[in-house]
């Protein structure tokens, strides 16, 4: 069952996932070599709850933190703990808020002090599929629309795009239908009409597409334990353009005052 939106209802969305986007932001002003990943994640719940909203992971099935903060070969929900990030450490760092009753959702992966050409690229390359994604995001195509745009992009460069874990719905719940693919045919899949309301993740390896669960349960690495990025965005689906509810705005911002 997939459940349409109100224009009202698209307006709580992107409450929720423009402080998802302010939450990231916080915690990238965090982010440098010695801070413990349980630090980010008592900063996160900490602004997240003063902006009157409800950390949208913690407790989902389990998840113990705010954040899944997932470094280097770990592609998605790392759990927060006392390891330290260092220097030249890739941190994917996805977010989810509960505000209104409605759920936000975005994820930006970020570099650490110094890191090769390589990983800037894998980097750069992640967030143009997410954007190559979105742009088939409208009304009148097809979820495979997407996934071919993603996977087609960063194929081309040799990388392994994940496909046991995907995007979906976000709505009343985290997860909804329908799931999103970040790889496909053009053309397959359910049809994107307006008032739908999905995240689209790409997560891409710098080599295999394999994954290995850990043994704490939830953290998913690369089978070759080459890097990963992922990136997200939440956004609604309208004729002819898609609307992003998510930004990354302030977080580039934060990153940009820090590099100067």
């Amino acid at each position: 069952m997939i459940y349409f939106k109100t224009d009202e209802e698209i307006e709580f969305q992107r409450e929720s996932s423009l402080l998802v986007g302010k939450t990231l932001a916080e915690v990238a002003r965090h982010l440098k070599p010695g801070v413990q990943t349980v630090f980010l994640d008592k900063i996160a719940e900490q602004f997240i709850r003063d902006h009157q909203a409800i950390p949208g992971f913690k407790g989902y099935g389990g998840f113990p933190g705010t954040l899944c903060i997932s470094i280097n070969e770990q592609i998605v929900h790392g759990i927060p703990g006392q390891r330290e990030i260092k220097d030249g450490d890739v941190v994917s760092i996805d977010c989810g808020v509960l505000k209104n009753g409605f759920y936000g959702d975005s994820a930006y992966t970020f570099t650490v002090g110094e890191v090769s050409e390589e990983i800037r690229f894998l980097l750069e390359r992640t967030k143009e599929a997410l954007y190559l994604g979105i742009e088939q995001a409208v009304d009148g195509n097809r979820i495979g629309d997407i996934g071919f745009a993603i996977q087609s992009h960063v194929e081309n460069f040799g990388y392994g795009v994940v496909r046991e874990l995907v995007g979906h719905g976000v709505g009343k719940k985290l997860h909804e239908k329908p799931e999103v693919p970040n790889y496909g045919k053009r053309g397959n899949g359910v049809k994107l009409r307006s008032g739908m309301v999905i995240a689209i993740e790409p997560m891409v390896n710098l080599g295999t597409r394999a994954i290995v669960q850990e043994k704490d349960g939830w953290t998913i690495r690369t089978a070759d334990r080459k890097p990963s990025a992922h990136f997200e965005h939440t956004l609604a689906v309208k004729a002819g353009n898609a609307d992003v509810l998510s930004s990354f705005e302030e977080i580039e911002s934060v990153l940009n005052n820090m590099n100067v």
